[in-house]
């Protein structure tokens, strides 16, 4: 029988497998691994999400079938938010959806909304399900410079979307966008977002924003939202999640909010796909909105001071990491001694020599080999001793890759 499905075909090997096999083999044999590699987040839901929980999961009508869309209070509870927050209104009916995490919305939306062919533009490296669920639907996907954080990188960006328009057929359907970007960390201001909306009017692209990260931040000023754009509801639909503002990765809810014909379309294939999260879930998802934010201000200070003490270890031990304004990552260029392995190759020696475990760039997309990404999802205390593994690493000369000339002279 056939087993080399078309769609399957499409997909890539998973890098980060290789990584993992490492991971677990070497747990097997009794080895201390510190895992920076899945962006998993270690800290406790809060403790009133979970009562929440565990009073709504008592009611047995609360057993049944939920709503695809989202039960009615949880959508309301995720227009408030936006108000508070953004100062977007949203009509919690039409312009806003519950989804089974964000990644699974923005992978429903591409099957909604994609026929085979069309041309998507998505940056590049990006996390895998921006370029992938896109690619699963039949689409093609033409490449975006990732790299916003000066004004060269930003004209770059837009002059990449002319030629986008230019050269493509047919003309592109759609635009990713992800700031805080995982894996890269960058932010952008409002003014950026201005600009892509008004060009993807002006041309006829959708937008889909996926904001997941919007409440790990490190600076003053909060990521902005692409909805706070005037018009932007005309072309734009933007993802959220409750995962990393809540510590919720396990319990799968997320949010798209914004363009009505999106909604629509999303709220369609849900209809199809899925009858949404549990209802006990969807009723602490409303608690964790509307109730106290404390627990979104402390888990950003432990984030925080998280970054601060890896980034800091890292630089005193000779690796020159950027210092991320947000998200739970440190997008971190490989070392100039061990740049020539790539980025699958560099992780898999850290996880052997330093017992480290890192996430190759290359799963990100091509023009991530450069670097790979650290998650901040140990305590302080663990992220202090990985700091000290890796130093110990890179001070080691017997530990530096053959250059390759020699290594091809050995294998004559």
């Amino acid at each position: 029988m056939q087993d080399d499905f078309y769609r399957i075909k499409r997909l890539p090997p998973y890098v980060f497998a290789e990584v993992n096999a490492q991971k677990a083999k070497a747990r097997a044999v009794g080895d201390d691994v510190i895992d920076l590699g899945m962006g998993n987040p270690d800290l406790p839901t809060p403790a009133h999400i979970v009562a929440k929980l565990t009073e709504a999961v008592q009611d047995p009508r609360t057993h049944r079938y939920s709503m695809s869309k989202g039960i009615p209070g949880l959508r309301r509870a995720h227009a408030a938010y936006y108000g508070r927050r953004f100062g977007v209104e949203l009509d919690p009916e039409t312009e806003t959806i519950v989804t089974l995490g964000s990644k699974e919305g923005l992978a429903n939306l591409a099957q909604a909304i994609t026929s085979p062919g069309d041309v998507i533009l998505v940056p590049n490296p990006s996390y895998p399900i921006h370029p992938y669920g896109f690619i699963m639907a039949g689409a093609s996907i033409r490449h975006l410079p990732t790299d916003v954080s000066t004004p060269a990188g930003v004209e770059a960006f837009f002059a990449a979307m002319e030629r986008a328009v230019k050269h493509s057929v047919p003309k592109p359907l759609a635009l990713i966008l992800n700031y805080p970007s995982n894996p890269t960390a960058q932010v952008v201001d409002l003014a950026f977002y201005e600009r892509c909306v008004s060009f993807c009017r002006e041309h006829k692209i959708w937008i889909l924003s996926d904001l997941a990260y919007s409440e790990i931040y490190f600076d003053d000023v909060p990521p902005p939202s692409i909805l706070q754009v005037p018009g932007a509801k005309d072309v734009a639909i933007e993802f959220t999640s409750m995962s990393k503002t809540y510590s919720m990765a396990g319990w799968r809810v997320g949010f798209a909010a914004g363009n009505k014909t999106l909604i629509k379309a999303l709220a369609r294939i849900k209809s199809y796909l899925d009858y949404g999260a549990f209802t006990p879930v969807q009723v602490a998802a409303a608690a964790a909105l509307n109730g106290p934010q404390d627990c979104v201000v402390e888990a950003r200070e432990i984030y925080k001071q998280r970054r601060d003490v890896l980034i800091q270890g890292l630089q005193q031990a000779g690796w020159d990491v950027p210092n991320p304004p947000a998200s739970m990552f440190a997008w971190a260029p490989i070392p100039p001694q061990y740049a020539a392995l790539g980025s699958l190759e560099f992780a898999k020696l850290l996880m052997r020599e330093a017992k480290v475990a890192v996430s190759p760039g290359i799963g990100f997309g091509e023009y991530g080999d450069t670097h790979v990404r650290l998650a901040l999802v140990e305590n302080v205390q663990r992220i202090r001793q990985a700091v000290r593994a890796i130093k110990q690493f890179m001070a080691a000369p017997e530990r530096l890759p053959e250059p390759p000339t020699q290594k091809k002279k050995a294998a004559v």
